[in-house]
């Protein structure tokens, strides 16, 4: 199998960075999955090929038989289904790493620019301009990304894409070889001079392991899609309630016309409505105009 210790640190970082759901997700695929694949796959599908045995001694027909009853191994397959499924949350870990070195450079330059004589206009305008790029990364109190923006954009593409892929390994698993695993299957394939019947190694035991397998398959699928219901509501709750508080004044204020603010959703799609801010005026004000007395 290999050492999954590192795919095992990349997604324990991802973690920190994840909805509760997607927490769940990933005890789902270290425990569930690539433990229990580590631990058991390799003593339950260790003799998948040497003692596949069929009756005949037709040299080849073996071989061409196995080929057939399994074009490729289940133990493989579920590596690649693995590999797959884990690389969009990867991926998404790619864009916290870089808004996070961003962040942090961000703030280098912001010292730096403030160590510098604050009425220099170039200095003001470089600091409105760190500041503004500042404010598109959302940091909580922690230090952490809180996940807005394109980060969630980011976020939302990466749980779609796992539930797809998912989604498409089952299928692919069932298509393969169903949901059992037969005792004895029935080739009729060259060079074998006739209709064969091959034995299967420990029929029940691997069917018992298929079934484990894919009713984790169907609980992760289960819990992407539950996770992204969870951000769709999110996001929805969050621009009700900015929505009721633009519409909202304080009691005992005049009324006044709406104004756009910056949401607190977190809804990929929506972007930042702040109006620019006008620049300053110098000189007295006009005079107001009067008509004759």
């Amino acid at each position: 199998m290999g050492d999954w210790g590192f795919l095992e640190k990349l997604l324990d970082q991802v973690q920190e960075h994840s909805t509760v759901v997607g927490k769940i997700w990933l005890t789902v695929l270290f425990i569930f999955r690539i433990l229990i694949l580590g631990l058991a796959g390799e003593s339950v599908w260790g003799d998948e090929q040497s003692d596949f045995e069929c009756n005949t001694a037709q040299p080849g027909c073996t071989n061409v038989c196995y080929d057939q009853a399994f074009p490729i191994s289940h133990i493989r397959y579920w590596v690649l289904q693995f590999l797959f499924v884990s690389t969009p949350t990867l991926v998404y870990l790619g864009h916290v790493i870089y808004l996070s070195r961003r962040e942090e450079r961000l703030r280098q330059k912001e010292g730096e620019l403030r160590a510098l004589p604050a009425k220099d206009p170039r200095v003001e305008r470089a600091l409105a301009a760190v500041e503004r790029q500042m404010a598109k990364i959302s940091v909580a109190e922690d230090g952490r990304l809180r996940i807005r923006g394109a980060l969630m954009g980011t976020y939302v593409a990466s749980v779609l894409c796992k539930s797809v892929l998912e989604a498409g390994f089952l299928y692919g698993q069932w298509r393969l070889y169903g949901w059992t695993m037969e005792p004895v299957f029935v080739c009729q394939r060259a060079p074998c001079p006739y209709l064969v019947d091959c034995f299967v190694s420990r029929p029940t035991e691997k069917t018992i392991f298929i079934i484990f397998m894919l009713v984790v398959g169907l609980i992760s699928l289960v819990l992407n899609l539950l996770e992204l219901a969870h951000l769709l509501c999110r996001c929805l709750s969050r621009g009700m309630k900015a929505q009721r508080g633009q519409d909202a004044p304080p009691p005992g204020a005049p009324p006044r016309s709406p104004m756009p603010t910056r949401s607190s959703s977190t809804c990929p799609w929506e972007r930042d409505p702040r109006p620019r801010r006008a620049p300053p005026t110098t000189g007295s004000p006009p005079a107001s105009r009067t008509g004759p007395t």
